[in-house]
């Protein structure tokens, strides 16, 4: 029931439904956690992102596409900022952003080197809560850096917990935002002395407004002000808000301008962006006495007792409202909700801790993204053209895309920008509590603005141009499922697109029309000995991948014509035609099977027409199994002329009736690998000493520990060996490893597919799991034991410890640590522990989908 004097957001069953007003998406947890070291912020003539604008220049930088901060919320065009700042009285600068290496400066790449986590969040961001932990101690800026710059690749990261600053004290920070209207934030902030001594911590809400007026010059400059202890904003479209704190703080002004001096050593504002930090940390009269600019912040000086918490209240709203009873009741009432939202998804006990957090991340890292590629090649009117060379260091061909809308990021930290597979992954946890969300973001992606004229989709900012496998067919149809199958013109949008990207793919990356597809790297990174986007002139790959991943998409497509030709007969010419190269690729694939070993392998084909066979048992061998589906007998009446098209294909083209066998009840089973084949690759799969691990499948086999592959291109010698957890190789930046550890987009993929498997086969095949245990099982059964597997990563184990915690050294043995749930990029494959981008709940989120037993 609502509490007296809140409206009720939603009745419980518009949340059943899922049922989202878009008025109350105006704000939300918009603003990224790292706009510095980014592409769009890059104008220098190297391509040096990282270093452009670095952390150290970020403080003192005007942004010219996006802005950061710490627990922040933005509107959803990101016009004016809400975030914290916080100062422990020991560190030369002010914390408002996250602290992490650069991909030169990590022995594994980028890393954020700061504990935070996303504990909560609704769809609307109605409900927002936010944890952080803050050194008491001065924070080891320079330790972080210069012990992972003196660790090889072979030694683990050096973090935050290791460093023993955490042991002198530490600030608990919890920030809660809940909507009491949908331009009514109110805001508590709760600051934790965990330490066996008082201590003092200044505490900043800042609000500012994005820089746009400096990049238009004849645009209206919006304004901050104070007025009767608060501070009031003012903006052309955004129009007034006000933003109300409790107690008495010191008001600070400044301006969000570049500090000249610093960065460029000439004059510039007199109250730069810097300047409320400069105040703060050295005392200096850099802010404006007038109390008038285009950033601000409340300052608090707390002191707090050993172990006391102390609250603020914040207010941000139209106009000034109060922090009594409306607002205590507005938190109340959110946060109920909230536990009624995620209480409606049938989790208990500490599965529904984990799925709950999972969803929390997911919906906390949606972000504004903005670029303009062409304005951000030429440069803006007005100002400094950009270095002529920087126009052929990356996205020269994009010239058309404009991206100015809020989308889901993979992580706000370690990539603050959207990944083409990685957001077709994101859609299905997303649309258990949000599916409009999930479908605008699909959309987003085949929407002119994104999606090139030549039918491909961007891949990520640093190379729109890259190639991420085809899935976009399969997440469309997945969120279709779990928002009801109901919304027909979103599957009619998605493949009239998708159609065109399918011919892209068709045209640009089956090299000699033979049905064998390539495509680089396709998001998989180092899997391979070779980097498979940089080969010799004259040599091709042919992709088992590549070619599985076509299989899949044709077969994706066919199940959306036909979801259309139930309503409309045309779309079932389309399914033939899909059904037809499906077929093909199926025969053709065949290339790159290996009879002896059971199993697809890339081939190498160099410029003296010779095919060497790329002998690596990883994932990307187990794609083909991948693609399969199965139309019953009742769907093949529904269609008589798909059915009579697969009669004529399995007639006149014999080899290619394999891809589209009958099954016992009159039905067809499409697939790219024969059962007997099936059968020879899930001995491999199930095998422990080879892809089966404890927490999920790995991404290479373990034979290769004892067997590493060795080959020979271009007179360089290349080695693929067994690596569970962080990679020693140095493609692709070293910050990325599909040689050994499990990653959870594929393996939720081989979940769902083992299902897929066992109806088609309507249960009569079984496997042994593990293989050699003498333990059979149905393929279902199967799919649940990699499923329980997948999710023992997060729960907690008989030991009482989290697996995935286990990066975390002392913190895995802390009680109120245990309730916190990290997700990462990947997972070691032997002990479960969380590596690579540390807040990852993007592909990683989908483990909600199976706590959520939504498959």
């Amino acid at each position: 029931m609502p509490l007296e004097g809140v409206a009720p957001r939603l009745d419980p069953s518009a949340f059943a439904a899922r049922i989202v007003d878009e008025a109350w998406r105006l704000w939300g947890p918009y603003l990224a956690e790292r706009a510095w070291g980014t592409v769009r912020e890059d104008y220098s003539a190297s391509g040096d992102a990282w270093n452009y604008v670095s952390h150290d220049r970020a403080r003192s930088y005007a942004y010219r596409w996006s802005e950061d901060g710490l627990a922040g919320v933005c509107d959803r065009e990101q016009r004016l900022c809400l975030a914290f700042a916080f100062w422990n009285g020991a560190d030369a600068i002010l914390k408002e952003r996250v602290f992490g290496l650069t991909g030169h400066e990590g022995n594994h790449g980028e890393d954020a080197k700061e504990l935070w986590w996303y504990v909560d969040a609704t769809p609307d961001s109605d409900w927002l809560a936010w944890h952080y932990v803050y050194p008491q101690s001065a924070f080891p800026y320079e330790a972080l850096v210069a012990e992972n710059g003196r660790r090889g690749r072979e030694l683990p990261e050096f973090e935050l917990v290791d460093t023993g600053v955490l042991d002198a004290g530490a600030w608990i920070v919890d920030v809660a935002y809940a909507k009491a209207a949908p331009d009514d934030l109110c805001v508590r902030v709760t600051i934790r002395n965990r330490s066996p001594a008082a201590a003092s911590l200044d505490v900043l809400p800042t609000l500012w407004f994005r820089n746009t007026w400096r990049w238009a010059p004849a645009s209206a400059k919006p304004a901050l002000r104070a007025e009767a202890g608060s501070i009031v904003a003012e903006h052309e479209t955004l129009g007034r808000y006000v933003l109300t704190a409790s107690g008495a703080p010191e008001l600070l002004f400044c301006d969000n301008e570049p500090n000249s001096e610093r960065l460029w050593d000439v004059p510039g504002s007199p109250f730069p962006k810097d300047a409320i930090g400069d105040h703060v940390v050295h005392g200096l009269s850099t802010v404006n006495p007038k109390q008038t600019g285009t950033k601000a912040a409340f300052r608090y000086r707390l002191d707090v007792a050993a172990g006391a918490t102390s609250e603020l209240r914040l207010r941000l709203a139209p106009s000034a409202r109060s922090l009594g009873s409306i607002w205590e009741r507005t938190m109340t009432a959110r946060s109920a909700e909230a536990d009624e939202l995620y209480a409606s998804l049938g989790s208990g006990g500490d599965e529904a801790l984990v799925l709950r957090q999972a969803l929390a991340g997911m919906l906390w890292s949606r972000q504004f993204f903005n670029y303009d590629v062409e304005r951000w090649l030429d440069g803006d009117s007005g100002l400094p053209a950009p270095p002529e060379e920087r126009r052929r260091l990356r996205n020269a061909t994009w010239r058309h895309l404009v991206n100015a809308d809020v989308v889901s990021m993979p992580d706000k930290w370690e990539y603050p920008w959207y990944a083409a597979w990685d957001l077709a992954f994101h859609t299905l946890p997303l649309a258990l509590v949000d599916p409009d969300f999930a479908k605008e973001q699909l959309l987003l992606l085949v929407d002119p603005a994104y999606m090139h004229p030549s039918g491909q989709l961007p891949a990520y900012e640093w190379n729109f141009s890259d190639v991420n496998p085809p899935v976009h067919a399969w997440a469309a149809l997945r969120v279709f499922e779990l928002d009801g199958s109901r919304d027909y013109a979103f599957v009619e949008r998605m493949l009239f697109k998708l159609i065109l990207n399918f011919g892209w793919w068709v045209n640009r990356k089956d090299t000699d029309g033979r049905n064998v597809f390539g495509g680089g790297f396709l998001g998989l990174d180092n899997i391979s000995a070779i980097d498979r986007s940089s080969l010799p002139p004259g040599e091709t790959l042919e992709q088992s991948d590549a070619t599985g991943w076509m299989a899949r998409y044709c077969l994706d497509l066919l199940r959306m014509a036909l979801v259309l030709a139930e309503r409309d007969a045309v779309y079932e010419s389309t399914a033939i035609a899909l059904a037809t190269h499906f077929a093909l690729i199926a025969a053709a694939i065949d290339e790159l099977w290996d009879e002896d070993d059971g199993f697809y392998y890339d081939r190498l084909r160099i410029s003296d027409g010779t095919a060497i066979p790329l002998r690596i048992q990883s994932i990307v061998g187990l794609i083909p199994l991948l693609a399969a589906a199965r139309l019953g007998a009742g769907e093949l009446a529904r269609f008589p002329a798909l059915s009579s098209a697969l009669d004529r294909l399995e007639r006149t083209k014999p080899h290619l009736g394999r891809a589209i066998a009958r099954d016992a009840t009159g039905g067809r089973v499409l697939s790219v690998t024969p059962p007997e084949r099936v059968e020879r690759m899930l001995v491999r799969v199930f095998d422990e000493e080879q892809f089966l691990s404890p927490y999920g499948l790995r991404s290479l086999s373990r034979y290769h520990e004892a067997h590493p592959f060795e080959v020979t291109v271009a007179g360089a010698r290349a080695r693929v060996d067994y690596e569970p957890g962080e990679s020693t190789t140095a493609m692709f930046g070293g910050n990325s490893n599909w040689r050994g550890p499990v990653w959870m987009p594929l393996n939720y993929l081989a979940v769902e597919e083992l299902r897929a498997y066992d109806r088609a086969a309507a249960g009569d095949i079984s496997v042994e799991v593990p293989t050699g245990s003498g333990i059979r099982m149905s393929l279902a059964s199967a799919a649940d034991e990699l499923a329980r597997r997948l999710t023992a990563i997060f729960t907690i184990g008989d030991d009482g410890r989290r697996p995935v915690q286990r990066s975390y050294g002392r913190l895995q043995d802390d009680d109120e640590f245990r309730q916190l749930v990290p997700f990462h990029e990947y997972f070691h494959a032997e002990t479960g522990a969380g590596l690579g981008a540390s807040h990852q709940t993007g592909w990683t989120g989908l483990v909600a989908m199976l706590l959520a037993r939504r498959l």
